[in-house]
């Protein structure tokens, strides 16, 4: 049997993930800009969450935003990611994680592109592509 992944502890995770991964998906780290596997990716498929495998974003609603990020104006389904409010400095921004297994992707905006107006600013580092 499988355990939950909300279940799981953080040595569990540390078993699984790498750190960078960890830092990023289990202790809301973000990556450097320009850095990540998928902030330049066209490659078509879905991305998944790197702890649980969830689909999160479909590549066609990816989108070159110029901050260094993968960037989609949509999650595959609304009920993929959950939103967390939070306001570090100010800065007023929404923080999005895997409903699955609640880790940290990144954050939303509202200043992406049509036909949401959204920009779902990603780590590269808390997701896989699934090319198949």
């Amino acid at each position: 049997m499988t355990k939950d992944p909300q279940d799981k502890t953080d040595a569990e995770w540390r078993d699984e993930l790498t750190q960078d991964q960890f830092e990023i998906c289990r202790e809301c780290g973000t990556e450097l800009a320009f850095s990540g596997e998928y902030w330049d990716c066209t490659d078509i498929g879905i991305y998944r969450c790197v702890c649980c495998g969830e689909a999160l974003f479909d590549s066609e609603t990816k989108y070159e935003s110029g901050t260094g990020w993968p960037s989609f104006w949509q999650p595959i389904t609304e009920e993929a990611v959950v939103y967390k409010e939070e306001d570090p400095l100010g800065m007023d921004r929404v923080e999005v994680c895997c409903t699955k297994c609640d880790a940290h992707l990144g954050h939303v905006f509202q200043d992406g592109p049509h036909p949401t107006g959204l920009r779902y600013c990603i780590n590269s580092a808390s997701l896989a592509l699934d090319r198949s």
